[in-house]
């Protein structure tokens, strides 16, 4: 699927913040020259089609006396696709990635409690019976991560 100069339009602002407002898509739209039905028509048409996986604010859990947690599993290449099921069914699972390694499935944890990080890591390993290493986060560092369209 092609991307028209709107859809880029609407993926490179949907990055920044959100107006705090109780319309905030007919703010956005209106900067971007579109309605709000169009813009929602297009995020909508964007996420079926899998250009946008997810769509949603990013918290401090720590802040919030929650916590995050940095975590891989080497799972076998025949179970993959099952197991990222089993664990992308958890809320918790911030974002869920595979990399070309013996650790090929890292995931974020991102939960109310601290104690939170246990309970979810050992809840994945009984259902998958595939060891979750935890990485807990020692220091923070804001990268500003965009990805232009």
């Amino acid at each position: 699927m092609k991307l028209d100069a709107t859809d880029r339009a609407i993926l490179n602002r949907m990055q920044d913040d959100l107006p705090l407002s109780t319309h905030p898509y007919a703010g956005i739209a209106a900067e971007l020259g579109t309605s709000e039905n169009d813009l929602l028509r297009r995020l909508s048409r964007l996420k079926e089609e899998r250009i946008i996986t997810r769509f949603g604010p990013f918290f401090d859990a720590a802040a919030m006396g929650g916590a995050f947690c940095l975590c891989a599993m080497a799972v076998p290449a025949e179970k993959f696709e099952t197991v990222l099921t089993k664990v992308n069914a958890h809320p918790e699972v911030a974002h869920n990635y595979e990399r070309t390694h013996r650790l090929n499935m890292w995931f974020v944890l991102a939960t109310e409690t601290p104690e939170g990080i246990g309970a979810t890591a050992d809840a994945i390993e009984r259902e998958t019976g595939i060891e979750v290493l935890r990485f807990p986060k020692l220091q923070e560092f804001f990268i500003g991560f965009r990805v232009a369209a």
